[in-house]
């Protein structure tokens, strides 16, 4: 069986930096160029935003581009469309992430298996459980070649943090904070050393920082303990300010 593209990325001797839109902002056939113009500015990993009307985990500048994608008609189903295909030109990991909720109304299987056949390498599903994903749904992602990776926030249990870890295939998405996502300048004391506290688990999966990095000095503060770093708001607000065509400025900001 074929590596999957999260394990082949992280095998790289580099800090990764991830990017998160929200498919269908901020047109509905943006999704496509956004990852054209990510890939070739040096992004290593994209995580597509399935857009749902109740983001729960998601601060205001994430809600609200994923308000505007499904008002400007962006679905499940056209998003699989919009991907079918992309990897004749993309190679880097790519990463769906959703709630659980419209994957249900998909049909869990049939929505596995469309991943596979456009080449998703994983998943992140905030509202789905842990312990609900091992004991039903992981034999269906494994068999679709899907990994599905797990949310830790600073009020995590050790305990929990190892459950996690035994189950978790690609990587392990570290909350920065207990809040909820959004750009910010710099980071504090406290997270700091909860960002060395998990390296010193010495945990078998590998962390990514997400939550409040919005630029270079950011992204260095969550690497330091961490292979790589998530960047979503902060990419938002500069799609909606800059547009498509200047993707590349943000990304070399940011390296």
């Amino acid at each position: 069986m074929k590596q999957n593209r999260i394990d082949q990325k992280f095998e790289e001797d580099k800090k990764l930096l991830s990017i998160y839109f929200s498919a269908g902002h901020p047109n509905l056939d943006d999704t496509v160029p956004i990852l054209n113009a990510l890939q070739s500015s040096g992004v290593d990993m994209v995580e597509i935003g399935l857009p749902f009307s109740d983001p729960l985990a998601d601060g205001p500048t994430i809600q609200e581009s994923s308000t505007q994608a499904l008002k400007n008609g962006m679905t499940t189903e056209t998003l699989f469309n919009q991907l079918e295909g992309i990897r004749k030109s993309i190679h880097i990991p790519l990463v769906l992430m959703g709630y659980f909720n419209p994957m249900m109304q998909y049909g869990i299987e049939k929505f596995c298996a469309r991943c596979q056949a456009i080449g998703i390498d994983g998943l992140i599903i905030p509202d789905l459980p842990v312990d609900v994903y091992h004991e039903q749904y992981k034999p269906l992602f494994d068999q679709y070649g899907l990994y599905n990776m797990f949310l830790i926030t600073p009020q995590t249990s050790e305990e929990r943090i190892r459950y996690i870890d035994s189950v978790s295939s690609g990587f392990i998405y570290m909350v920065s904070s207990a809040s909820v996502t959004g750009a910010k300048s710099d980071f504090g004391a406290e997270q700091a050393s909860y960002f060395e506290r998990i390296a010193q688990l010495g945990l078998n999966t590998p962390t990514v920082v997400g939550f409040g990095i919005s630029n270079a000095a950011t992204f260095q503060a969550a690497t330091q303990y961490s292979k790589g770093a998530i960047i979503g708001s902060a990419f938002i607000k500069f799609l909606e300010e800059k547009g498509v065509a200047n993707i590349d400025a943000f990304v070399q900001s940011i390296r």
